[in-house]
């Protein structure tokens, strides 16, 4: 899947804004990098963290909470 594809599939999957994906992506990227296990079946020496993180969100075994509406 294209990385804009991938992109569009996390935004509605966790129903955010792309600036509180592209936070929730770099934390997760660095819980991968400090050795967190991922949920999915990719081998880390090939895939980018940040990828990983992408595709986590994108498939929903990543769950972002923390974030409120300011309306």
């Amino acid at each position: 899947m294209r990385l804009e594809q991938l992109t569009s599939k996390a935004l509605d999957t966790a129903n955010i804004d792309r600036y509180q994906l592209a936070l929730a992506v770099a934390k997760r990227s660095e819980e991968l990098q400090n050795g967190a296990p991922t949920k999915m079946n990719v081998d880390m020496k090939k895939v980018k963290p940040a990828d990983v993180a992408l595709m986590e969100i994108a498939e929903g075994y990543i769950t972002i909470k923390g974030f409120v509406d300011k309306a």
